[in-house]
């Protein structure tokens, strides 16, 4: 066990660097000049020259990314361009609508997405089962965005039940259940692509897991439907359908740009498109490396839960 839990641990620096490496090429290479953008149409070459010398941009690429590299080890995350702020300062100031969308999203997908895949398994070829695994296809086929408005025309334009735009901050004493109303069109938005893999892993894998031997043996004793469905089946299945929730994150980080830009939710989604239009590159840096990082932790701990889930891999 700790054998596997040093290799993976140790695989996670090099995939670090190479993150940090492709993430500072990406905003160097594109197209666009921010010393440019910060000039306007009015300046001249002169001026534009200069703003690249004072933001280090005249510089060659080794150099630069040594010298960004060198501050991000030292928790510098640098100076925003336009707005003339610390980098961490912005993404403190945005990070908690970030993690409540998020959060809420994941326990939303999980909580209906694993009953809908136990039940399709459970009842598979069954009309319940095409409803279902239907239902995912539309999840995959309809866009994040559209899905948003659709929700947005329905409960806030036609029926006025939930707001539009906004967030509200729990730091700012926001009450629990603004902050909630807030929450529900975005992470009902977010959550449909998410319920839809989730539900289609956990099937496949229910699915296998009830032709099993074992489960023959658990209906043979007498073991109620729920019992040999969850305590038994479920469990069997638990690698696969962690697997994809925890890859699923990855969706759900390009789906959060989307929706936060939609629902005007002043996230690191959003912050991270004002950054792009503007070519920020501090900040852009900034949040893709945050969202990069998480993704490597989320991975390194689905590697972990295999040792218990799946007794197997401790040896």
């Amino acid at each position: 066990m700790l054998m596997f839990l040093a290799r993976r641990l140790a695989a996670t620096v090099p995939v670090a660097v190479i993150v940090a490496v492709i993430v500072f090429l990406m905003t160097r290479l594109a197209p666009g000049d921010p010393a440019g953008a910060l000039v306007g149409n009015a300046g001249t070459s002169a001026d534009i020259d200069m703003v690249r010398q004072q933001l280090g941009l005249d510089r060659s690429l080794p150099v630069q990314f040594l010298h960004w590299a060198g501050q991000m080890l030292s928790g510098d995350l640098g100076t925003s361009y336009f707005l003339k702020r610390p980098v961490t300062e912005l993404v403190a100031q945005r990070i908690e609508p970030t993690l409540s969308l998020a959060a809420v999203t994941i326990v939303l997908s999980v909580l209906i997405a694993l009953p809908l895949g136990v039940v399709a398994a459970w009842r598979k070829g069954s009309l319940i089962d095409r409803i279902l695994m239907s239902f995912s296809v539309m999840g995959f086929s309809v866009p994040v965005f559209l899905i948003g408005y659709v929700l947005i025309w329905l409960f806030a334009l036609q029926w006025g039940v939930l707001p539009v735009q906004g967030y509200a901050r729990l730091g700012d004493g926001a009450p629990v259940l603004a902050w909630l109303r807030h929450l529900i069109l975005p992470s009902v938005t977010l959550s449909v692509v998410y319920i839809a893999l989730i539900a289609r892993v956990t099937r496949a894998a229910m699915v296998e897991a009830l032709g099993e031997d074992f489960i023959r043996t658990a209906r043979a004793k007498g073991l109620s439907v729920p019992r040999v469905l969850l305590r038994h089946a479920l469990a069997s299945a638990a690698v696969p359908i962690v697997t994809v929730v925890g890859l699923g994150i990855a969706l759900l980080i390009g789906g959060m740009v989307v929706t936060e830009t939609v629902f005007a939710i002043p996230g690191l989604g959003q912050l991270s498109v004002d950054a792009a239009i503007s070519r920020d590159y501090p900040v852009i840096q900034a949040v893709t490396l945050l969202f990069s990082a998480v993704y490597v932790i989320i991975n390194l701990l689905i590697d972990i839960s295999y040792l218990l889930l799946d007794p197997r891999v401790r040896y």
